[in-house]
């Protein structure tokens, strides 16, 4: 069982994200937090994917290198509208102008996560299809007074109020979309300990 192999290992996670924390604890992992600061800036000519995969690796080098009982967790997660990269909005207009183009509409959700300790590194990302119904003014206006979505990407959280009353399909992992996939965070993870 992971659980037994993890015992002699800390788990930190690099991240300000109070939802991966959760969720990590939700699989009963012990975890520590430090964050880490980088300019969350990548090449333009880069696909969505690539985006993810780029600002969790380059998290990752500003962690210090692991000692031999660490693992350090980082991630990104990228809504991706088309080509478009939808990040964190950054006032209400620029919630409002998200949420209108996500409206009555399918986009992608891509969480790249990377693992790293003493034993190596694993890096992998996962891709998730949202589709919204038609979202009205009232709405809109509702949920960003209300949950002020401003530091989410794409200007929402499924777990949120807008994710119960908008999203009417999910293709792949729910908790993807959060910012963990975690059915394959916890292989990974195991792949890593385990040595294969």
């Amino acid at each position: 069982m992971l659980h037994e192999l993890l015992a002699p290992y800390q788990i930190i996670l690099a991240s300000k994200s109070p939802r991966r924390k959760e969720l990590l604890e939700s699989i009963d992992l012990k975890v520590k937090v430090r964050e880490v600061s980088v300019i969350e800036e990548f090449p333009k000519h880069l696909s969505p994917a690539e985006v993810a995969l780029y600002l969790a690796a380059l998290k990752a080098t500003a962690c210090p290198p692991p000692q031999k009982n660490e693992i350090w967790i980082t991630s990104d997660t990228v809504v991706a509208f088309g080509n478009k990269i939808l990040g964190k909005p950054r006032d209400r207009n620029e919630a409002l102008l998200m949420l209108r183009s996500l409206s009555e509409n399918k986009h992608e959700v891509i969480t790249a996560v990377c693992i790293q300790s003493a034993l190596g590194k694993r890096t992998f990302y996962e891709r998730t299809r949202v589709t919204f119904r038609k979202l009205t003014a009232e709405e809109l206006d509702y949920y960003i007074d209300t949950y002020k979505p401003f530091d989410k990407a794409g200007a929402y959280g499924i777990q949120d109020w807008i994710g119960r009353i908008a999203i009417t399909r999910i293709k792949g992992c729910y908790y993807n979309v959060m910012g963990l996939p975690l059915a394959r965070f916890y292989d990974e993870l195991s792949a890593l300990v385990k040595g294969n």
